[in-house]
């Protein structure tokens, strides 16, 4: 079934992909407006993305020239310690060759190519992509593409069963109101009940979901409730030290939670949670990130405050049965290029409840 809702793009993901490997320059070879929203949000994350700006004539008679003066000005002005040559629709359409262009643009920095386009039908194409011309560069070992590989594909199995793609199309919604779900939250944490709260959030975002769990904590510093998170650190290099933040920041906020799993282990960390609900036997259950993630047999008889940055995402948590859903809006841009904890709007209203 095919979504009739936008859905990200597989450009995109090679995009960030590429980030989390800690390349300092990306060339996007295409047209200057493609992937143009999330390269300036990637800029503030601290990579470089420039483009070989294709116009119609290159349409015709190739871009490896442009591309090839592209990257010896990356490797002049900025120096860095690795580049990604990223494709686009038009590289793939003109049939560019982006490795012979690496190769005779006479550069020393190590630099990978990434032989995508948007008409994937799963965006994982361009995280796998990029992660398997990473690994022939020698970047990452053979038991981490593995790994990979089956992150990406369970995150897909939960997208397609519980998430922005298990129906053709999904009304976007804002969710509940805050201060509703939030009051609801608070009373149910001061009546002495048990809780649980979780955050099994995707990489970077964790660093405004898990303000969700602190807020909850400040607010009802003696209340029953575990907290669990998936903080390992496990994965790229940039997820790895994003973890190591986050607990350390956290630890130091009176928390240390029970770790379960990794930040781009999310898709895959469902049944674990749901163990440890099952274990704990909690009678609400704040989750924070992707609270799909965790099939609906194990949330049945829980009462649910599940927040998501996804607008598109309300609908089918509503419909495996989570009685509050909150969407935490423009999530994504405010947590690119931090590296500490932000506060949330969810939070900050649970901080504010008398």
């Amino acid at each position: 079934m095919k979504s009739m809702h936008p859905r990200p793009s597989s450009i995109v993901a090679a995009l960030y992909t590429a980030r989390d490997l800690k390349v300092d320059v990306a060339i996007l070879h295409g047209p200057s407006g493609c992937s143009f929203k999330h390269a300036r949000l990637l800029e503030e994350d601290g990579m470089r993305v420039l483009t070989t700006s294709l116009a119609d004539n290159e349409f015709i008679f190739g871009g490896q020239s442009p591309l090839e003066a592209v990257l010896r000005y990356a490797e002049d002005h900025f120096h860095p310690e690795r580049m990604a040559v990223i494709g686009t629709c038009v590289a793939m359409i003109i049939g560019e060759d982006l490795q012979s262009a690496i190769d005779g643009a006479g550069i020393t920095t190590p630099t990978i190519a990434v032989d995508i386009h948007a008409g994937y039908p799963e965006n994982i194409a361009g995280v796998l992509l990029t992660l398997e011309s990473a690994q022939g560069a020698g970047w990452i070992s053979e038991e981490e593409m593995t790994r990979q590989r089956f992150m990406m594909e369970k995150a897909n199995e939960v997208e397609r069963t519980r998430g922005a793609a298990y129906k053709a199309y999904i009304e976007p919604s804002r969710g509940d109101l805050k201060h509703v779900a939030a009051q609801r939250l608070v009373e149910l944490a001061k009546s002495g009940k048990k809780g649980v709260a979780i955050l099994n959030a995707k990489k970077e975002t964790a660093y405004m979901f898990i303000d969700e769990l602190i807020a909850l904590h400040d607010r009802c510093p003696g209340a029953d409730i575990t907290y669990l998170a998936n903080l390992d650190q496990r994965g790229l290099p940039k997820t790895r030290n994003d973890a190591e933040i986050i607990l350390n920041e956290l630890k130091a906020r009176g928390i240390s939670p029970q770790i379960v799993g990794a930040l781009d282990e999310y898709g895959a960390n469902g049944d674990t949670l749901g163990a440890e609900l099952l274990r704990i036997a909690p009678e609400f259950a704040l989750i924070a990130g992707v609270p799909h993630a965790i099939p609906p047999e194990f949330t049945n008889g829980i009462e649910c405050f599940s927040i998501t940055n996804g607008p598109r995402q309300v609908e089918p948590l509503r419909e495996i049965g989570h009685q509050h859903v909150i969407v935490e809006v423009d999530l994504h841009p405010k947590t690119l290029g931090v590296r500490h904890i932000v506060e949330s709007e969810f939070g900050a209203v649970l901080r504010s409840i008398p």
